[in-house]
């Protein structure tokens, strides 16, 4: 199975929903990635803005 690649933009919109109150469970069914990779993105792009 071929892995999925997603641009910082991509995953800064997916983190822009999660803060907008999107449940992660949603996103997870709507994006195709799992519920560790989201935590995961959101340790580590957490406080960014799309300017950065």
């Amino acid at each position: 199975m071929k892995r999925k690649r997603y641009t910082e933009q991509q995953i800064l919109d997916i983190l822009g929903q999660l803060e907008a109150g999107t449940p992660i469970s949603d996103l997870t069914r709507l994006h195709g990635v799992a519920m560790t990779t989201i935590y995961r993105w959101k340790a580590k792009y957490g406080g960014m803005t799309k300017d950065e």
